[in-house]
């Protein structure tokens, strides 16, 4: 029999080394956990943005078809080094379309010219003929907004017949 003096009592528990291991461990998962949450976060903010800029995109190019349908008479066209015109007469006065720096700004007869679509990195008017028809075209494409590898930007294009010049 053993006396109390040798006998060794085992007690169970951590060590701190043990703690230490674990709150690294429970550190790096935290840290990983956040990194995903944030990168998620940032990819859904920016999915965001490229649908807003999608749907406004369509949106002024269906307005832009309508005021094509609409005009009553010889749609003109201007083109200068800085920037392109489209004129489109209606029965409630022109209506003009601008590219200029980057936006697209539209006037209603003799008012000023009004922002309409922003973020554009090229727009494009052009006149096409198509069995006795005259077609315009608008190709538009949308400035990126980050400089992230991999990233496609739309391209539109929109096509209008003015109903004046549809074949009888």
């Amino acid at each position: 029999m053993k006396s109390k003096s040798t006998r060794q009592t085992s007690v169970g528990g951590y060590s701190l080394v043990e703690l230490l291991v674990y709150m690294a461990v429970l550190v790096v998962l935290i840290g990983v956990g956040y990194a995903a949450l944030y990168f998620s976060m940032s990819s859904s903010a920016a999915l965001r943005r490229s649908g807003d800029d999608i749907a406004n995109a369509l949106r002024a190019g269906e307005g832009w078809r309508a005021d094509v349908r609409a005009a009553g008479g010889q749609i003109k066209l201007e083109t200068t080094v800085d920037e392109q015109i489209i004129r489109l007469p209606g029965p409630r006065g022109e209506i003009g379309y601008r590219f200029a720096t980057n936006t697209i700004f539209r006037r209603n007869g003799n008012n000023e010219w009004s922002p309409f679509l922003s973020n554009v990195k090229a727009s494009t008017f052009i006149s096409d003929s198509r069995h006795n028809a005259a077609v315009w075209r608008w190709e538009l494409e949308l400035q990126p907004r980050a400089k992230t590898p991999g990233t496609i930007r739309p391209l539109f294009t929109f096509l209008a017949v003015p109903t004046g010049d549809l074949p009888r």
